[in-house]
């Protein structure tokens, strides 16, 4: 069973879950940049939550089913058309063989997610099937897909339904993400400070898998900016000397050389891979035991339809 890519789309990866207890060895988590889009479509075909899906960012791919499946898509809204007519999100179709799947433009959220009912045939890497673009390893020969390429894939059992409206993610242009304190907030001065919580912050056209580039008036930190390289995670922001906040993402380095100004709070961290250039975004600053408190919110709300979010939103 297989499928066919007929048009890549801007950049459409295998993804899968993070690489967990990698980092000592320079390997960032990586994995969806959205993993609860990526389990909503997993859920749907009947995999694992984790099972290896298309991430396509902006503009989807255009594949052929050579083969008979039931298959979903989540995460950004877009315009998606099987033989020409238009079908939803968030539920499942059935295509037959030859069936020809569009997935437009992304018109709100950043990253589309289509999962399969059985498993994409991908390369298993440090414990994940995941693409990590820059190491060049995991997904279909560590790289985005071509025109041509063929998926392979073992049949599954999905049963046909859809995802409750209370579970369908949001999508805008607009973001908000709880945000803690982090090593070296306290090199911001006061007016810095300020600035980093009450602005509106754009997202610039340097935003990809490692990294988001904040837009909006420049933050001052009393040392020069640069420090001994220290660990990182995704949704750690950076103050680079320019003075615009760098947002890590999913595919981050593991360790970096400037100030750690603050940290996405778990709970929130998933909504990252939806950010796109052009939106905006702001920081509410919360204490750590509000952040903890959150989290434990949004699995309790989130564990009657995915009862595996603990690991999901690692």
């Amino acid at each position: 069973m297989s499928i066919t890519v007929l048009k890549p789309g801007l950049q459409t990866t295998i993804q899968s879950r993070p690489r967990v207890g990698m980092r000592h060895l320079g390997v960032p988590a990586g994995g969806a940049a959205d993993t609860l889009s990526l389990a909503l479509a997993n859920r749907l075909v009947g995999n694992a939550w984790h099972e290896p899906a298309l991430e396509a960012t902006l503009l989807g791919p255009t594949v052929r089913f050579e083969s008979p499946c039931m298959f979903a898509m989540t995460g950004a809204h877009a315009v998606a058309k099987l033989n020409g007519n238009e079908i939803g999100m968030h539920m499942v179709v059935s295509a037959g063989a030859g069936d020809e799947l569009e997935i437009g433009s992304a018109t709100a959220g950043a990253r589309i997610y289509m999962a399969v009912g059985g498993r994409i045939e991908a390369d298993k890497v440090f414990g994940s099937a995941s693409t990590n673009l820059q190491a060049g390893f995991g997904g279909l020969q560590g790289r985005a897909l071509e025109a041509g390429d063929r998926l392979r894939f073992s049949p599954g059992a999905g049963d046909a339904c859809e995802t409750p409206d209370e579970f369908r993610l949001p999508m805008s242009s607009s973001w908000a993400v709880r945000v803690c304190s982090s090593v070296e907030t306290g090199q911001l001065d006061a007016s810095a400070m300020e600035r980093l919580f009450d602005t509106n912050w754009t997202v610039s056209r340097r935003a990809d898998r490692m990294g988001l580039r904040l837009e909006g008036p420049g933050l001052r930190v009393t040392s020069d900016g640069r420090m001994p390289s220290a660990g990182v995670f995704p949704g750690t922001v950076q103050c680079p000397e320019d003075g615009a906040p760098y947002l890590l993402s999913v595919d981050a380095g593991t360790v970096g050389g400037y100030p750690r100004i603050a940290q996405v709070a778990r709970a929130d961290r998933h909504l990252l891979g939806q950010l796109r250039p052009g939106d905006h975004l702001r920081l509410l600053l919360r204490e750590p035991d509000e952040a903890v408190e959150a989290l434990h919110a949004k699995l309790d709300y989130w564990r009657a339809w995915l009862p595996d979010i603990e690991e999901i939103l690692l």
